[in-house]
């Protein structure tokens, strides 16, 4: 079972890194639910550790409908991510029906044909996530993994439906899904007897007093990888 854990710089990276953390995810403005960060601190974690670093693509907080200048700046990114020798993006577009913007995504991997994509929690604002899904495998080439609540406000919740995700997953050979939002120390296991997924992303819950104004708990996180290891 592969552990992936929120981080928002440098030094974060490098202590998930030492606690054993599988692969971390970088974002800024939690507050805003998770934006781009910024080049510096891009540069700053990719130069300081060797594990995974998805980058979360996300240029505003209104929604995950994007226009040309969004595009744009989007471009930019990823070219400034690749250009620091990283290619792992955490990156999710809709049309304003709730569709996957599958023109939008296309342009992404023709123009960046190397890249390793998670399309993150905008999946949950779907309404067919089993049509989104098959339409996601069709690049699983580039789409690896899909970051989801199975739909519902948390993982525990959602947890039937990600089972089927998952089957659907292991059904089509297609992108791994990844249960998060809501993922805690005390629901792994039961969240986890019922989805059997590969992988799963913690955010606040392993962190001091539960806040990302706060580090890492270590004891928790070493709880955590105890009890992955086990499953």
């Amino acid at each position: 079972m592969l552990l992936e854990c929120i981080v928002q710089n440098k030094q974060e990276a490098k202590e998930a890194e030492k606690l054993g953390v599988d692969r971390v995810e970088l974002v800024s403005a939690m507050q805003e639910g998770g934006l781009t960060p910024s080049y510096g601190t891009i540069k700053q974690v990719l130069e300081s550790v060797d594990i995974p670093v998805q980058v979360m693509i996300r240029p505003h907080s209104y929604g995950y409908v994007y226009n040309e200048e969004d595009f744009q700046v989007i471009c930019e990114d990823i070219r400034a991510i690749q250009e620091l020798g990283g290619n792992r993006i955490v990156f999710g577009a809709l049309h304003e029906d709730f569709t996957i913007n599958e023109k939008m995504l296309q342009e992404f991997i023709t123009r960046f044909p190397d890249l390793n994509i998670t399309f993150h929690r905008a999946f949950d604002e779907i309404a067919s996530q089993e049509e989104a899904y098959k339409t996601l495998s069709k690049y699983h080439s580039n789409v690896k993994q899909i970051l989801t609540s199975g739909g519902a406000s948390n993982c525990e919740e959602g947890k039937e439906e990600l089972a089927k995700l998952v089957h659907l997953s292991r059904e089509h050979d297609g992108p791994i899904i990844m249960p998060g939002g809501g993922m805690k120390p005390s629901n792994l296991g039961r969240v986890h007897h019922v989805a059997g997924a590969e992988a799963y992303h913690f955010g606040k819950s392993v962190r001091m007093d539960n806040s990302f104004a706060n580090g890492l708990d270590a004891e928790v996180v070493k709880g955590l990888l105890e009890n992955t290891q086990d499953r």
